[in-house]
């Protein structure tokens, strides 16, 4: 094994290990087990909460699910690390255009759940187009951007803008405010990277802020989520209306500093979703503010990560849709704690890597195997000849 992984081995596998940013893969693997110790935490809660389980087997029916995901995800995520840029990037274009088809289907054959038509499937086979159009979207919009590379006339801010407002539109439909602004504000990161003049960044935000007013005002679920965050005592239905941001607040705090323990919290069985939207504030409970601030340096040091080793990046492509994927990963992770503490609305998000879910976890697999694929680099050669490489140029 040792031979084989050598650096002068040629085979695919020692040619990979050398080539990936293995402390990116490594923060990757670490949320995964933290999120494995989250789930076992927020189990019993959810367990109880859904199905009336007590029972220690039963209590841990989420967690006994999730390393399933798990055990299927991260063999996903190495493999498409393993992809070369330009086979990558042909997977993400092509599932781009499945998932957005899958997507306008969901209104259509969709299953409906809390008040909202966001997958499709039944049983075990249930899973929501989104979560793999995330990924896929971002890497088929960074790869419009790159085009201007070769024709600086191409329209490609108007083209991508028509994709994101396809993609928002279906979202809207379901209802997911959520994911519709996960998808506007990677598009707008990663138009910034291109370097989109300031002119017409500056009236996209003031677009972006209008869209916020008209949903506001014509959009009924995110004009309940906005007032019940913003005037708690003069919603219509008083207290109700705060329920989940009111047990979230009374779940991350309850265990102090250091937290209660591992399965000592109580809290945590009066909040709803413990294991999905909420986690983050089981993990408060029973691990402590430590606990919430190492995951949250986690989230940061990858973005970071990302952002460092992209700084001599001189092909478009790779820059951008490793930048975008970066992005996603980390503005989802910051919307998931800012609803858990109490600083957004509340927005049916879920918390990469920790949070419970299948769709999800081999979603985002895919995602950072894309982000460790675009972000291979071998030290041995030259910037330009390692991208002239992979790209086939």
């Amino acid at each position: 094994m040792e031979k084989q992984l050598g650096r002068a081995s040629r085979s695919p596998i020692g040619a990979w290990f050398h080539d990936i940013d293995r402390v990116l893969l490594l923060l990757a693997f670490v949320l995964i087990a933290i999120g494995l110790v989250a789930v076992a935490a927020a189990s019993p809660a959810s367990a109880e909460r859904y199905s009336g389980a007590s029972h220690h087997i039963a209590a841990m029916f989420y967690f006994w699910r999730q390393v399933g995901w798990v055990a299927l995800s991260v063999p996903v995520l190495l493999v498409v690390s393993m992809l070369p840029v330009t086979l990558a990037r042909r997977m993400a274009l092509i599932g781009a255009v499945a998932f957005l088809a899958l997507l306008a289907a969901v209104p259509l054959v969709g299953v409906e759940a809390n008040g909202a038509r966001r997958w499709i499937g039944v049983g075990i086979a249930q899973f929501q187009p989104s979560e793999f159009l995330k990924p896929f979207f971002i890497v088929a919009t960074a790869w419009v951007l790159s085009l201007r590379a070769k024709d600086e006339h191409l329209p490609v801010v108007p083209i991508t803008l028509a994709m994101t407002a396809v993609v928002g539109t279906l979202l809207m439909l379901q209802p997911d405010f959520g994911q519709t602004i996960v998808f506007g504000s990677v598009w707008m990161i990663l138009l910034m990277i291109a370097g989109t003049s300031p002119r017409i960044m500056a009236a996209l935000v003031g677009t972006g802020l209008g869209g916020i007013v008209m949903a506001y005002l014509f959009y009924g679920t995110a004009r309940a989520r906005i007032d019940s965050f913003l005037f708690p005592d003069a919603t219509s239905n008083g207290a109700a209306d705060t329920y989940q941001m009111d047990m979230a607040h009374a779940v991350i705090t309850g265990g102090g500093i250091t937290g209660t323990g591992p399965g000592a919290g109580v809290q945590k069985f009066r909040l709803p979703e413990a294991h999905t939207d909420y986690i983050y504030a089981v993990v408060g409970e029973e691990f402590g503010y430590i606990a919430c601030a190492i995951i949250a340096i986690l989230f940061l040091a990858i973005v970071v990560r990302v952002f460092v080793k992209l700084l001599d990046e001189d092909d478009p492509f790779r820059l951008l849709a490793a930048s975008g994927l970066a992005a996603q990963f980390g503005v989802q992770g910051m919307i998931n704690m800012a609803v858990n503490t109490g600083i957004a609305p509340s927005k049916g998000m879920t918390l990469p890597f920790i949070s419970y879910g299948g769709s999800s976890m081999v979603a985002l697999s895919i995602g950072m195997g894309l982000l460790l694929a675009f972000t291979r680099r071998n030290p041995y050669l030259s910037r330009s000849s390692y991208t002239n490489a992979w790209v086939g140029k």
